[in-house]
């Protein structure tokens, strides 16, 4: 399932060549994941308040045109694959207007607990696991 989400390119997102830099494409990625999350049905707070985090061990980002100021952009977010200790997004960003892609991604992610321990999503939380494992 593949969930998009709009935003506009704000002037401190930009540098001095008045492109979006780089590192901004990260952040967006991290908009993007919290939002399918939402739009799944839970909530990455609700996630960490269950005992889980998830932090990013991995991230690849690959930029094929640049995003400008006042631009709108869509994030598009789906789960290329869940794994018991670990979940992978990939990601797509696309100018509105034109519906240029701009960027694409991933980002990998494990299942830990607040200590940093890996857990099995599964095992630890089924009801979480059914809720990431949507296929609609």
């Amino acid at each position: 399932m593949e969930f998009s989400y709009q935003i506009r390119v704000t002037y401190q997102q930009t540098d001095r060549m008045g492109v979006v830099y780089y590192a901004n494409y990260l952040h967006w990625f991290e908009i993007g994941r919290t939002e399918l999350l939402r739009h799944l049905g839970v909530s990455y707070k609700e996630i960490e308040e269950r005992g889980i985090v998830l932090p990013v061990v991995e991230s690849h980002c690959n930029y094929h045109a640049p995003a400008r100021y006042d631009d709108l952009v869509d994030i598009y977010t789906e789960v290329e694959e869940l794994k018991r200790t670990k979940i992978t997004f990939n990601y797509k960003i696309v100018r509105a207007e034109d519906e240029k892609l701009l960027t694409t991604g991933s980002t990998v992610h494990p299942f830990v607990n607040h200590g940093f321990k890996p857990l099995s999503l599964k095992k630890a939380q089924p009801e979480l696991w059914k809720i990431l494992d949507n296929k609609k």
